[in-house]
């Protein structure tokens, strides 16, 4: 039974804590929490019956812990992941693993050099359309591929944005591309290979926060494929849609929903007989934006710890679409096209 404590006990840590502490992940337990508000820890110390703390090394040298789990703001990831390295314990990093390319390279880095695995959090790789979509695109049914699309129309009001001081700021957070977006940005990267380039354009529409609530942008491809990135938190008065779409010139697919969930179309021209059966078998109703892809996503960690399988999103991984995110900014503060693979100068994010 591997154990896991959680460094970080904001909104995002009730969905860890939940998986874990009710042991829905075979081979895994929740045994500690921490938060430097003690009041957070302690309610969801509370919840799962285990120790709570406000100081993580002294979690880590009180508390019998395999994997921890960094969950603070996007801005103090690598703060945190550096300062944990030490302890020799795998560590697991939500989305995204930092704001610059130099504090991603650097946590790879200590976690190499303390022979520990890294683990960045892209649950949505695991949803169930998404594995058949990546599954037949590696059977090659699309063929050419000829346009990847992903749309994020989600309601965030300026209410979600006042709950922390550290929300929407370009040294903590980003905006709907580093936060909101971040995992469909990974989801059409890992689709469609590598980017060449890109051209984008931002607003901050509805609320009063530094970063975009509102962007779009147009990608070049290095297979020749284009793709397009629409992402805003504007919409109202509710969340609209998470989608994936892609291309090919032998073959459709588009997954919506609101948590890139559900099957949409699934067109190829060679079909095959479990094609009839794909629009019933790999659609699923989460009961939220976080989908259920956080569970099989632990699985595959522990998996991984278990049996010493190479992992789906290490830090090299993760570090793909940070980079193609600081490419955007970098567009959108420049107003001109820009090619990766680059060192961003002009982007905001992660600068203080």
């Amino acid at each position: 039974m591997l154990k896991i404590a959680l460094v970080g006990c904001g909104r995002i840590s009730r969905r860890h804590a939940e998986l874990l502490g009710n042991k829905q992940i075979e081979g895994a337990e929740l045994v500690a929490v921490c938060d430097i508000v003690e009041e957070k820890a302690a309610s969801i110390a509370e919840q799962y019956n285990v120790p709570g703390f406000v100081d993580m090394h002294r979690m880590m040298r009180e508390v019998d812990i395999d994997i921890v789990v960094v969950l603070t703001e996007s801005g103090h990831h690598a703060k945190h992941v550096k300062e944990l390295a030490q302890y020799g314990k795998h560590i697991v990093v939500e989305k995204p693993m930092a704001l610059t390319l130099d504090d991603a390279d650097d946590m790879i880095r200590v976690c190499d050099r303390a022979r520990i695995k890294l683990f960045v959090v892209k649950q949505n790789r695991f949803n169930v359309p998404v594995v058949k979509l990546r599954d037949s695109l590696e059977r090659g049914r699309f063929g050419k591929l000829v346009m990847g699309t992903v749309r994020v129309r989600w309601c965030r009001p300026q209410s979600y944005y006042d709950q922390d001081a550290w929300r929407g700021t370009w040294a903590l957070d980003g905006g709907v591309l580093t936060n909101q977006a971040s995992h469909h940005v990974d989801l059409l990267e890992w689709m469609m290979g590598e980017v060449d380039s890109v051209v984008a354009m931002s607003r901050t529409a509805l609320v009063h926060i530094e970063a975009e609530d509102t962007a779009v942008v147009i990608l070049h491809f290095r297979n020749g494929a284009l793709g397009c990135i629409e992402a805003t938190t504007a919409v109202r008065p509710k969340d609209l849609e998470g989608s994936l779409s892609i291309l090919g010139e032998k073959g459709s697919v588009e997954i919506g929903g609101f948590a890139v969930n559900e099957m949409k179309v699934w067109n190829f021209l060679e079909p095959e007989p479990e094609d009839a059966t794909v629009m019933e078998k790999y659609s699923v109703n989460p009961p939220n934006v976080y989908g259920f892809g956080h569970q099989a996503y632990y699985g595959h960690v522990v998996d991984c710890i278990l049996n010493n399988k190479q992992h789906l999103v290490d830090g090299l991984e993760g570090r793909k679409s940070l980079e193609l995110i600081n490419a955007i900014y970098e567009s959108i503060e420049t107003g001109r096209e820009v090619k990766l693979h680059f060192r961003p100068k002009y982007s905001k994010l992660g600068a203080n």
